[in-house]
């Protein structure tokens, strides 16, 4: 492993740091539910804290009961099949941008799940001599430029829309929670280790192409002392 390192540019190893960093951040924010949170000095806030997969509350009332006589207290899944009438909150709890958000950074931590494995490989298996190594980090950098991509769209759509008026009660007392803000240096880490895998991948290219010149020269230069 250590010729392996040896051999791999500089950008190839710093790009496998920003990419576990990155991978800690957007495997946290994805499964925590504080992207959006109340100020916890507000003794009279509905809403505690809210994931794209798990949302917590003091006490919300149904908005779609006149009387108010249902109220959703504590942490539940966004799915719970087991709590009486929390199903038809879903449309209420899951606006199109909620959709669109969970949406691309579940792409994004698909992405990063399946580079997880590719990089293992590149980094444990695979270095610049073999045949294959151009194509994979060609595929990692794609990988991983497009998932950040998804990821930042993601990010874009929340902090725009998540805290408008009108739909989490007390939008006031409301702020972007450290789920989120590990989902947006996550992003940043794994948009920055794509650029580096592309500069990594232009090296690899570059040697190549000087390895064959450099057998085509040496071959010429035989055949003519031949």
């Amino acid at each position: 492993m250590e010729d392996k390192e040896k051999n791999r540019s500089l950008a190839g190893n710093v790009a496998i740091g920003f990419f576990v960093l990155g991978m800690v951040c957007v495997c946290v924010a994805f499964g925590t539910p504080n992207w959006l949170v109340s100020d916890p000095r507000i003794s009279g806030a509905r809403l505690d804290r809210f994931g794209l997969w798990t949302h917590c509350f003091r006490s919300l009332g149904d908005p779609y009961d006149v009387y108010q006589r249902r109220f959703f207290v504590g942490c539940r899944w966004i799915y719970d099949p087991f709590t009486t009438g929390y199903d038809n909150l879903r449309g209420y709890l899951i606006p199109g941008f909620m959709v669109a958000t969970q949406l691309f950074f579940t792409l994004c931590f698909i992405s990063v799940l399946i580079s997880t494995i590719l990089i293992l490989i590149y980094f444990l298996c695979c270095g610049p001599e073999q045949r294959r190594f151009i194509h994979l980090v060609r595929i990692i950098s794609w990988l991983l430029f497009g998932g950040g991509l998804c990821g930042g769209i993601a990010v874009i759509v929340f902090v725009t829309t998540a805290n408008r008026p009108g739909w989490m009660p007390g939008h006031d007392n409301n702020f972007f929670g450290w789920s989120f803000v590990l989902a947006a240096v996550g992003v940043v880490a794994i948009l920055v280790s794509s650029i580096l895998f592309f500069i990594d991948l232009h090296i690899s290219e570059r040697k190549k192409r000087a390895l064959k010149e450099s057998q085509a020269k040496f071959e010429m230069q035989a055949e003519t002392k031949a």
